[in-house]
């Protein structure tokens, strides 16, 4: 899990520090059905959030159900309408909990499942959500337009 944990903060702290040295229009969009940079940092709240109930949830329960209707929450939200600095500080802040609860994470509870599909059941390991996250998270930051 540390392997895990080190690569999540490494990534939050590269991007930081990018956004500190670079321009980034937050607010344009690509298309009216795109994200925009802004939104593409929302969703990835959504995500840390949605992801850190699986991993708590995980500790003293398993085969539950919890699912993200990613569209739907962007919009909920408003992303687009907040502001970037306190977006970028919730999503660091999200993250950061989310390395200390699997740094912590026990070791008899990694191979517990639970189900993220909206339809079908589709089980996945706690071992493999965190990999996953990351993989997730680092996509999105790759999407971000600097100008």
């Amino acid at each position: 899990m540390n392997q895990v944990t080190t690569k999540l903060t490494s990534t939050i702290n590269q991007f930081i520090e990018i956004t500190n040295k670079q321009p980034i229009d937050w607010e344009r969009k690509s298309s009216a059905e795109k994200w925009s940079n802004k939104e593409i940092i929302g969703h990835l709240c959504d995500s840390a959030q949605i992801n850190l109930q699986r991993f708590v949830r995980c500790t003293y329960e398993e085969n539950f159900k919890l699912i993200y209707e990613q569209e739907k929450w962007v919009k909920a939200q408003h992303y687009q309408d907040m502001n970037i600095a306190d977006q970028l500080q919730l999503w660091r802040l999200l993250n950061l909990q989310i390395a200390r609860v699997l740094d912590n994470y026990p070791q008899d509870r990694l191979q517990i499942k639970c189900d993220n599909s909206k339809n079908e059941v589709s089980l996945h390991t706690v071992e493999w959500l965190t990999q996953d996250y990351v993989v997730h998270l680092q996509h999105h930051l790759n999407q971000i337009k600097f100008n």
